[in-house]
């Protein structure tokens, strides 16, 4: 599967704290060996912001969507159209990256995801880790690999992020792209994807660092996970 442009697409409300570092990231995976040939251009939804979001976005070179939703499917839908309209019509050749602007991404996860796209798949879906000095991370990765092998074999993770996600264009304009939700975009655009037949591989082979914050932007998103997993780990 030959890509000749990647978009990497993330929703932001209010988000001036923690964007520069998710930017920052990026720009460090866009610039991978592996991508030399590789147009990589960077779309920042500004949703609903009363803050420097977008303005940070454009210091930063990526190109800002003002939006106000109010809506993260609504928001990364936009942002996804917004980078298709402006590089690939139809969406030939184009594979979309998402994260969150509390995320930030590993230098290699462009090359991994491309590295894959050129296998064949059609999506790629990967998890999350919290930074280790955190007082979640270990009871977040005790939940969280609960189905993980013991016995060493690849773990096909039931997880899906926002923050770590990636699909060949053509495959996201198959399926109608992320739906207008509050909450679960992100999984319902993967379960399409799997119930129309594209090739979906889900590994954990390239986490994304995401915040610990409990109060996430999103309604009953990551955050509150997070906030109830204490809970749920010393119950279990």
């Amino acid at each position: 599967m030959s890509i000749e442009t990647v978009a990497v697409v993330i929703p932001a409300h209010d988000e001036e704290a923690l964007l520069p570092a998710a930017l920052a990231a990026v720009a460090v995976a866009a610039g991978h060996p592996d991508l030399a040939a590789v147009r990589v251009r960077t779309v920042v939804v500004a949703d609903a912001c009363r803050d420097r979001t977008a303005q940070l976005a454009r210091a930063a070179g990526a190109l800002a969507v003002v939006t106000d939703s109010r809506n993260p499917g609504r928001a990364r839908d936009a942002g996804v159209r917004h980078a298709l309209a402006r590089y690939a019509g139809r969406g030939g050749g184009v594979w979309i990256a998402t994260t969150d602007a509390d995320s930030t991404v590993p230098p290699d996860w462009l090359a991994y995801q491309l590295a894959r796209a050129r296998e064949g798949w059609q999506a790629v879906v990967g998890t999350v880790v919290l930074p280790c000095s955190s007082p979640l991370a270990a009871p977040h990765r005790a939940l969280y690999e609960t189905s993980r092998p013991t016995d060493g074999t690849t773990w096909h993770h039931p997880h899906v992020h926002g923050a770590n996600l990636g699909v060949h264009a053509a495959a996201y304009l198959d399926v109608g792209g992320f739906a207008p939700l509050e909450t679960g975009e992100d999984r319902a655009l993967v379960d399409a994807l799997e119930h129309r037949g594209h090739r979906v591989l889900r590994t954990a082979l390239c986490p994304v660092l995401t915040s610990p914050r409990l109060h996430a932007r999103a309604r009953d998103g990551f955050g509150a996970y997070l906030a109830a997993m204490p809970r749920a780990a010393t119950t279990s």
